[in-house]
């Protein structure tokens, strides 16, 4: 039997104003004949769907489309949903497409039964628990007066105990079956990339790898964007696309696993590039001969950061800045977010950050640690940053 995990769909997502629904298509393009070549049984998509909790009516075309696409196919799918996912918004059709093959699993369920599914080829037999985001009401019991270190013990507990009873559930029912676990968490040591959002209040929460035990013999996750190993048998496959320019070196992928009796082997099978993200730095003079000579070699118009870094500051350089935004002509890319530096620059204590940052690079909580810096609050400083985190997290911003 053979599985295939990804994750990180992000549908929806816009970097810097600039529709990434293109790069999906191509994707589930790709996707839709890997699954056909490598004659895929179960297609395991670990969390974070869509970008949005309320996604668009085009995000939501989209992922129909897909789900669409794939009915053609004999390939069941798995879906949880992810911490920027509505539980609500996912497990909405979720009747219907159970007659389609394909689960949903929005949010974590009452009981732990509701996130197994066997599947059976031949000799083979594999049960799968497709563990959505567990939010803070799912695994602990908010009191009174409790102080924010111990909120991160409570949630680190409440996982551990989930993960504990999911892996009771499976020796008590499921033991001669192959056990491969879902989840979207971040474990600690992974690699975060711009483009993710703090997980569980800034990341604190993170566990470690053994909190999913000996049982699972894969464990398919979901929430870290770049591709990475935990160990022989717990993996991110990382988003499909690069949805940051933190990304733009990375090789995106997926994992295929082949299942032999409780035996796994996984093979990483490469993405196509379908579009580059590029940065140009450099002076003004420089960064205007690197867009000149750059062509493109992917099939979507490249995306372009630009950093100019200058030893003084002139008026003039920012107009000629601001002329090159308007004017360049290189077909083969587009400018979507710039910089300017000025290495002699004296900073006042109103600015807050440097002229050409856009507002959509900027987070709350670095405007709040900011603001804390300007105003010399730093005796209570983590205090504060942890009591504006609570906030954040309230409002799920």
């Amino acid at each position: 039997m053979k599985l295939l995990h990804t994750s990180d769909w992000h549908i929806g997502k816009q970097l810097h104003k600039i529709d990434l629904a293109p790069d999906l298509d191509l994707f589930f393009d790709w996707l839709l004949n890997t699954i056909k070549a490598e004659e895929i049984d179960v297609l395991l998509v670990s969390g974070d769907v869509f970008d949005q909790a309320n996604p668009s009516q085009a995000a939501l075309s989209q992922y129909y489309r897909f789900l669409m696409q794939m009915i053609g196919t004999d390939c069941k799918i798995i879906l949880t949903g992810g911490n920027h996912d509505s539980a609500s918004v996912l497990n909405a059709p979720k009747d219907i497409l159970r007659f389609l093959n394909i689960e949903v699993i929005g949010g974590a369920p009452e009981t732990a039964d509701e996130v197994f599914f066997t599947f059976t080829k031949g000799q083979e037999k594999v049960v799968i628990a497709g563990v959505p985001f567990l939010r803070d009401k799912d695994i602990r019991k908010s009191v009174a007066g409790e102080t924010y270190s111990d909120k991160i013990e409570q949630i680190r507990a409440g996982i551990q105990t989930y993960f504990s009873g999911i892996n009771t559930h499976y020796t008590t029912h499921y033991q001669d079956h192959c056990f491969i676990m879902m989840g979207h968490l971040y474990v600690q040591g992974a690699q975060v990339s711009d483009s993710m959002r703090d997980i569980q209040i800034g990341n604190q929460a993170g566990v470690v790898g053994t909190v999913f035990g000996e049982e699972p013999h894969y464990v398919a996750l979901g929430h870290i964007h770049k591709p990475y190993a935990v160990s022989n048998n717990i993996h991110y496959s990382g988003s499909p696309i690069c949805l940051s320019f933190s990304e733009k070196e990375e090789v995106k992928q997926v994992n295929i696993i082949s299942v032999a009796g409780k035996q796994v082997d996984v093979t990483i099978v490469p993405i196509p590039k379908f579009r580059n993200l590029v940065a140009f730095q450099g002076t003004l003079e420089t960064v205007k001969s690197q867009l000149k000579a750059y062509q493109n070699q992917t099939t979507l118009q490249s995306l372009a950061e630009i950093i100019v870094n200058e030893p003084h500051e002139n008026v003039e350089l920012r107009r000629d800045l601001d002329d090159l935004l308007e004017t360049h002509t290189n077909p083969h890319l587009m400018i979507i977010k710039s910089k300017l530096n000025f290495a002699n620059k004296i900073r006042g204590a109103s600015e807050a950050f440097e002229p050409g940052v856009s507002v959509a690079d900027v987070s709350p909580m670095d405007m709040f640690e900011k603001r804390l810096e300007l105003d010399g609050h730093q005796e209570n400083a983590e205090d504060l940053k942890n009591a504006f985190r609570q906030i954040l997290e309230e409002l799920n911003l």
